[in-house]
């Protein structure tokens, strides 16, 4: 606070598109309306190889079952572009971490609100329709919409070790990791935004603070080994049971007929 100078204009960050600013609250991406996008992007890059990155955000609007579509995270290469993925371009290089309020694909395993982060690579999309599950780097569930307290997120990077992502929505005070993603690079030179769009469900999504700041590199971490997926047991058919059933009672037979064998066989040497 209060996010802009006496030229109306901020000293670190543009924004733009629907962008609302209330000088002593929080920075409004979206209201509730529909159709609606707005961005807020940091004018200097963030060049340091580690780094914290903590805000303060606030997504609410109607308490019925129909809300969205949430708002986005951004450090990229590319700045201030609008476009289809929560506001903001797709074919992005760089992390996007999405706040997801809304599902598109009605066949998750998980719940939404969800959070979710995707490694852009320049070229790959983001596929709305499904919600960016093909693309998807980690994420958590998270019923971060309508607290009465401040919700929070935490983004710690420490170049080529890993990626961590907490969140601060149970309850105040409270940090969560929702997710921690190891050997992960992201590009020089990257940029630090946020994005909010609209389509027919609305809600209003609010950045209240943003704190950046360089961190000591961690000592390197070792990625966990993938957990073992156990190999599915082959079913067990009629006939092969049957045919173990023949086998065995056919050992059974010879093992018998060889007993009587020898049995008469000692008899005839008594007598």
């Amino acid at each position: 606070m209060p996010y802009i100078d006496d030229d109306l204009q901020n000293r670190w960050f543009d924004f733009g598109g629907d962008a609302i600013i209330n000088t002593n609250q929080h920075i409004r991406l979206t209201q509730m309306r529909q159709s609606e996008l707005g961005y807020l992007w940091s004018r200097l890059p963030l060049m340091g190889e580690n780094f914290e990155v903590e805000f303060e955000f606030k997504v609410s609007g109607s308490s019925g079952h129909l809300y969205g579509d949430g708002f986005a995270m951004w450090l990229t290469k590319q700045r201030m572009t609008e476009g289809p993925v929560f506001g903001s371009v797709d074919n992005f290089e760089g992390l996007g971490v999405f706040f997801d309020t809304y599902d598109n694909e009605r066949a998750h395993r998980h719940t939404f609100p969800y959070v979710m982060a995707m490694l852009g690579d320049g070229h790959t999309s983001y596929n709305n329709d499904l919600d960016g599950r093909e693309t998807e780097l980690a994420g958590c569930e998270a019923d971060f919409r309508m607290k009465s307290f401040p919700t929070k997120a935490k983004l710690t990077y420490h170049k080529g070790n890993f990626l961590q992502l907490e969140l601060q929505w149970r309850q105040e005070d409270e940090w969560e990791v929702c997710f921690k993603k190891h050997d992960v690079n992201l590009p020089r030179q990257i940029y630090l935004g946020f994005s909010a769009h609209t389509g027919e469900v609305t809600d209003k999504h609010d950045i209240i603070s943003v704190t950046t700041r360089s961190i000591r590199p961690a000592i390197k971490e070792a990625a966990p080994p993938p957990p073992k997926v156990k190999k599915p047991s082959k079913p067990v058919s009629v006939f092969s049971v049957f045919l173990k059933m023949i086998l065995a009672g056919g050992i059974v037979g010879v093992l018998f007929i060889g007993y009587r064998y020898l049995d008469q066989k000692n008899r005839m040497k008594h007598f």
